[in-house]
């Protein structure tokens, strides 16, 4: 399970996912907005699935 996920991506989904979480805590989202935790664990390992079939990798070859 090599790294495919980069910094910027790495923060945009940490935004995201934090968002939804609190706008579903605070009562503006249904339960769906808990989906929100997908992109926190992605970040949190630097691996997403969904960019395998596509060859998708953000990151540099430091990460």
């Amino acid at each position: 399970m090599t790294k495919n996920v980069g910094g910027i991506d790495r923060i945009l989904r940490i935004v995201v996912g934090l968002a939804l979480i609190v706008a579903t805590v605070l009562g503006f989202l249904p339960v769906w907005g808990w989906i929100g935790v997908v992109p926190l664990v992605t970040a949190a390992v630097g691996w997403c699935p969904a960019y395998l079939p596509f060859g998708i990798k953000t990151c540099s070859k430091a990460d």
